[in-house]
């Protein structure tokens, strides 16, 4: 049985208020799903907490994408950012098996640091991953290549997934955008939320649209973690630069959930615990997954706003970048982070 959120319910309604302009409708769209969640529930005083130890001390630099990124400063690096987000997906494989790790420059890394070194490696090898008809055009063969994993790691998981995006986004670049990411941008205007949207119109796997009891709820992940990317690479100037990057909303993966759950952030009913903590998968579209995902959107949305009222303003992405990077270093209480197997995160 789930959680009984009746007392819950209308502390909910009034915590959870979208603002009036919201042109990328996540936020409202997730709003409706926390109100009426049975699995998952945010904790305000938990969320206090945190926002005011944070605030207690001074935030960490965020100097840009890390050495494993390909970086040029050229419309080569957007579309190297497009391939990059376009794979950005499911990293994890068997629980207590061998993960996919790829070896680079004396490195072994995992998850998306290894699949950035990958693409990186790749470019320096020669292979032109900003080329649109390149991508249109690769073999199985070569994206195995590109994304050999290290001695006695097991391949990427989804690779038919990924070898499909690839391939997406040099078919849509070459149709749409001469062949070229940073024309994506310049149709936007400038708009953080309007290229993130289009990257959802355009790019079919971008598309990260949930149904939620047939009402549609974008949680748009890879779409907006794309343009945070592309910000970054240019260090917010040129095709870097967004007028409303402030806009955007937390990327809802698997790796933030968890480290807002062992926070007390978020508290999950008593089964979906029980599966989560035993490895159990949770269903792409199920009710239990979208909980997660909208709880998780939330939460980053009020720890924004709690801090600000503490004086420190800081976006929802900044945040978000600020719990994933705590997430990376596993503790020996952290509990699992949900299972599902999934091309949106």
């Amino acid at each position: 049985m789930s959680q009984d959120t009746t007392a819950d319910s209308s502390a909910h309604s009034r915590l959870v208020q979208a603002p009036p302009q919201d042109r990328l409708g996540v936020l409202t769209a997730t709003a409706r799903v926390v109100r009426s969640a049975r699995f998952v529930r945010l904790d305000r005083p938990a969320l206090d907490a945190l926002a005011a130890r944070w605030a207690a001390v001074a935030w960490p630099e965020q100097a840009g994408l890390g050495a494993w990124h390909f970086t040029d400063g050229t419309e080569r690096t957007a579309n190297w950012i497009l391939v990059l987000d376009a794979l950005n997906f499911c990293f994890w494989g068997a629980p207590g098996g061998p993960r996919w790790r790829v070896e680079w420059r004396g490195q072994l890394l995992d998850g998306y640091n290894a699949l950035a070194a990958a693409l990186t490696r790749a470019v320096e090898s020669g292979r032109p991953l900003w080329d649109a008809e390149y991508l249109a055009d690769l073999s199985a063969s070569e994206l195995a290549d590109i994304l050999r994993p290290a001695e006695d790691c097991p391949p990427i998981p989804l690779f038919e997934a990924r070898l499909a995006h690839a391939r997406e986004v040099g078919r849509v670049l070459q149709t749409h955008y001469g062949g070229q990411f940073v024309r994506a941008r310049a149709a936007a205007g400038g708009s953080a939320v309007a290229l993130a949207l289009l990257l959802a119109r355009d790019f079919p796997s971008f598309a990260d649209v949930a149904n939620w009891h047939g009402e549609a709820v974008p949680l748009l992940k890879r779409a907006q973690i794309c343009v945070a990317d592309l910000h970054a690479a240019f260090g917010g100037q040129g095709w870097g630069a967004f007028d409303d990057l402030d806009q955007l909303t937390a990327f809802a993966d698997y790796k933030l959930p968890q480290l807002l759950r062992a926070h007390g952030a978020l508290v999950y009913a008593p089964e979906l615990a029980a599966a989560v903590d035993s490895y159990t998968e949770i269903p792409a579209g199920s009710d239990e997954e979208i909980e997660i995902r909208a709880a998780t959107i939330w939460a980053v949305e009020l720890l924004r706003r709690a801090l600000a009222a503490r004086g420190v303003s800081r976006t929802a992405s900044a945040i978000d970048y600020r719990l994933w990077v705590e997430s990376q270093t596993a503790t020996p209480d952290m509990r699992p982070y949900h299972r599902t197997r999934t091309v949106y995160y």
